[in-house]
């Protein structure tokens, strides 16, 4: 599969809509980006069922300040609309491969149970605090 261009307009939707998305968050006068690209693009090509996407951070600067993007590349891995990886620096294809893998193969309901868990804990805070 190649890679996609994603924008702010067609992040969410992207993400969203597709079980695993890895983006690599790159610039066009990046060496190290430039040499990450065509690994990138090759693991691309080995795994059809996810999507690999690329974000330009001088056409978007408004998604690169979304998600604190202070060096390039940095590579995101989102699996069920839930980050699982963020990474600055340029990887190597069997690391890229590695990082993949261990994507695909968490338990996604565990990881839900985990957030929820986290989410409930954080709004009862605020009330253990005060003693209500």
């Amino acid at each position: 599969m190649a890679t996609i261009a994603l924008t702010k307009d067609n992040f969410e939707q992207v993400v969203t809509g597709n079980d695993t998305v890895i983006v690599d968050f790159w610039a066009p006068w990046c060496g190290p980006c430039r040499s990450f690209a065509p690994v990138f693009e090759a693991t691309s090509e080995k795994h059809g069922g996810v999507v690999f996407a690329k974000v330009n951070t001088e056409e978007e600067p408004e998604l690169a300040g979304h998600f604190e993007i202070r060096s390039i590349p940095t590579l995101m891995v989102f699996r069920e609309k839930v980050i699982l990886f963020q990474q600055a620096g340029a990887l190597p294809g069997q690391a890229l491969e590695q990082v993949l893998a261990q994507a695909k193969s968490l338990d996604m309901a565990k990881v839900h149970a985990e957030i929820a868990a986290q989410n409930a804990a954080e709004e009862k805070a605020p009330g253990a605090a005060t003693g209500s």
